[in-house]
């Protein structure tokens, strides 16, 4: 989230006083009183507004943070206000030309967004403000490069991280050891099944392994071929692993999944691990709860991998008239401190390469003081994808056929082949085959 530079006219006309009339030291009397005269003049700098579209939310207190405050800073003739999202989604937006200068995405629902026709490659706006691309992680960009159309659609300003967070209180309450870094799936499941329990009419449960989507990222699969626009569902043992695994955890007795683990985790406090993303935000008013993390579980044949290169990413828009302000606010957003000041107070993980924002990650959280923050770094992140614009449909599909597996409706096979034809059909439908 990272380090801006300012190209200013200022320092263009410093650039050109030290090259001009001052080389010899001799210009004197009415020929430099010319020199002076002929010198550029500074336009003054015109105040503009920018609205900003954020489809991946940012808080009140992380966009003044984050946005507002360090653009006032830096750029006090650019303020940043957020289009209001009441009854008015992105595609409205487009449709009835409402100015829309930023736009904050998940990477992986760009190439669905470009069918609205507002992204375009950032590059030309990286070349002109010499915006560094080497400071980040390269293959976050590549990530992003894969559904931009070769182009960057998008500057990536968040890395999703996993972690596997556990109540201390319920592992104490049942004599059960708390969860090692390094551990893999299998050894989670097995302890899983120590502290699912109904102890004095309330049911603990040991695992939420928050949907099938977190279990699939690992293994970086591509539910929808983009080149042929077909579902990928069949084409290898992927979802079908990820498809036993999860029944696996629902079938423990007593730890059947049940939807959001929102309040269950940090209020009702009846799941003893949560294998899940960035989750530490949620525990800010979580008072009480004692809890700390561990490594998030990895596959057998992929140690030390967890998700996948799951990114939020910053967008200037083609229809924008003020791209070189919006860019602008992009360069604020990744320069150095506002990056720093977004791993200690936010909880986000940067997607530059300098390590000490991995070491300062949630310093000024209080709630994180003393928790074993470096488990989250101790995995990387799986290569995402080339996503097709028909993801959000197919995961749509497999989600259903998921939750009709666990309730017992069907077996993984039939599961599966039903994903696979629904998914096609869905896709001809939308392509008006």
């Amino acid at each position: 989230m990272k380090k801006a530079v300012t190209y200013s006219v200022l320092s263009a006309f410093l650039l050109l006083a030290g090259c001009g009339g001052g080389n010899t030291g001799e210009t004197k009397g009415k020929e430099g009183e010319a020199a002076k005269e002929t010198k550029p003049v500074e336009k003054a700098t015109e105040p503009v507004t920018l609205y900003m579209y954020d489809v991946q939310v940012f808080t009140d207190d992380d966009f003044k943070r984050l946005i507002t405050d360090p653009v006032k800073k830096k750029y006090p003739h650019i303020t940043v206000e957020r289009l209001n999202k009441q009854n008015n989604a992105i595609d409205n937006v487009i449709a009835t030309k409402q100015q829309l200068d930023l736009v904050t995405l998940w990477h992986g629902g760009m190439p669905a967004q470009n069918l609205l026709d507002y992204l375009e490659d950032m590059t030309p706006l990286i070349q002109t403000h010499k915006f560094d691309l080497n400071r980040f992680d390269p293959k976050a960009l590549d990530a992003v490069r894969k559904v931009s159309n070769g182009g960057l659609f998008g500057i990536p300003y968040n890395v999703n991280f996993n972690a596997l967070y556990y109540n201390k209180d319920i592992f104490d309450k049942f004599g059960v050891a708390y969860p090692k870094d390094g551990m893999t799936w299998d050894e989670t499941i097995e302890l899983a099944k120590k502290l699912t329990r109904n102890e004095g009419g309330v049911q603990y449960k040991g695992l939420d392994p928050d949907g099938h989507v977190r279990m699939m990222f690992p293994l970086s699969l591509n539910l929808v071929d983009p080149k042929t626009s077909t579902a990928n569902i069949n084409a290898n043992d992927l979802l079908k692993r990820v498809f036993e695994m999860g029944k696996a955890i629902n079938d423990i007795p007593g730890n059947a999944q049940q939807g959001s683990f929102l309040n269950v985790f940090p209020k009702d406090r009846t799941i003893a691990m949560l294998a899940t993303s960035n989750f530490t935000s949620f525990f800010r008013d979580a008072l009480g709860l004692n809890w700390d993390m561990a490594q998030y579980p990895s596959y057998k044949d992929r140690p030390n991998v967890y998700g996948m290169y799951d990114l939020h990413v910053m967008a200037v828009p083609k229809t924008s008239k003020h791209k070189d302000d919006a860019f602008k606010v992009v360069e604020v957003l990744m320069s150095d401190d506002v990056q720093m000041e977004s791993v200690k107070v936010t909880g986000r993980v940067s997607p530059l390469k300098d390590q000490k924002l991995k070491d300062n990650f949630g310093a000024d959280q209080a709630g994180l003081k003393g928790k074993n923050i470096q488990a989250i770094f101790k995995s990387k992140p799986a290569d995402a994808p080339e996503f097709s614009r028909f993801y959000t449909d197919a995961n749509a599909v497999v989600l259903a056929e998921y939750k009709e597996l666990l309730a017992g409706k069907k077996d993984v096979n039939s599961a599966l082949r039903d994903a696979e034809e629904k998914i096609n059909q869905a896709i001809k439908a939308k392509l008006g085959k």
